[in-house]
């Protein structure tokens, strides 16, 4: 696998067991820049790259040590569902191309994003193994060409598609961080179809290079998740927690959680043994360089 001089080093601190910072939410970057309900995100990479690049560029003056891209949703199923049938890797080479154009002037790395296809695998649904494979294989083909150094699958909430996308991204070659959603439950934390025990141990043993989970939950449940997945696995940690549970005021969500809130937990990540912290939704610029704070005080 070929990487980029700037991967390289954000992997040997990784290994050397730096903490490392990831961006915030992308999607509420977008909604202040004018992204509608019903607009799909992923086309801003070819109709509005400016506002993109803008997103990237808050990130990394903001101090993070690498951003994600815009093609969280650039998979065929939920680009279908917009009503785009050819602008596939088009959108996913622009999302990585914007991304890598403001990392550059960094010093930065940029990890695509990959979500989930919103279908599901027989018998629940009627997409198949091979087809969901397929379909994650497209994609990340498509991010590779345009120059990704990794990959960050994120937001899963079903176990059996977390671990067809981390065998597409592992077959493409390329380096695979995978992070799933938790909801909270009698029977503890669980994603559809698996419990958090369970999750953790199947990606353990999967091709991941780095595990974890975002979204979902606010950043005190984070932490309890942290500590849980910790004793099943030996690979690198990755957390990117909302800022809060959203709340609905004049018809759009609200977080409630201040970035000086989140970030007094960071500490209590990093001590759970989480070595990406980042953040998901509700998090903006100003929560990154909270965290960026934090993060440089422990290094102290």
């Amino acid at each position: 696998m070929a990487v980029s001089a700037q991967f390289e080093k954000m992997l040997q601190r990784l290994k050397a067991g730096d903490v490392l910072l990831c961006d915030g939410a992308w999607g509420t970057q977008m909604q202040k820049l004018g992204l509608q309900a019903g607009d799909c995100p992923e086309e801003w990479n070819v109709s509005k790259p400016d506002a993109i690049r803008q997103i990237a560029r808050e990130y990394f003056e903001a101090g993070v040590d690498f951003c994600l891209t815009n093609t969280f949703g650039a998979n065929r199923y939920r680009l279908i569902r917009n009503g785009i049938t050819d602008e596939l890797a088009e959108f996913n080479r622009a999302g990585v191309r914007l991304s890598l154009e403001v990392a550059k002037s960094f010093g930065g790395v940029v990890a695509a994003s990959v979500g989930p296809t919103g279908e599901y695998v027989e018998p629940q649904g009627m997409v198949s193994r091979t087809e969901m494979y397929n379909a994650y294989k497209e994609q990340i083909e498509a991010l590779k060409e345009g120059g990704a150094d990794a990959i960050v699958i994120e937001t899963m909430y079903v176990l059996e598609e977390t671990l067809l996308a981390i065998k597409a991204a592992k077959d493409c070659g390329m380096f695979c961080m995978a992070c799933m959603t938790f909801d909270s439950s009698p029977q503890g934390y669980r994603c559809l179809d698996a419990s958090l025990q369970d999750s953790a141990r199947a990606l353990d043993a999967s091709g991941a290079d780095v595990i974890g989970t975002n979204c979902g939950n606010g950043i005190v449940e984070m932490v309890e998740i942290a500590a849980l997945m910790r004793p099943l696995t030996s690979k690198p940690l990755m957390v990117k927690s909302n800022a809060g549970l959203p709340l609905l005021a004049g018809g759009k969500a609200t977080y409630k959680e201040t970035p000086e809130v989140m970030a007094s937990f960071v500490p209590q990540l990093i001590k759970a043994g989480v070595s990406i912290v980042g953040g998901c939704c509700g998090t903006t610029p100003e929560y990154i360089r909270a965290f960026r704070r934090e993060i440089d005080a422990i290094k102290r």
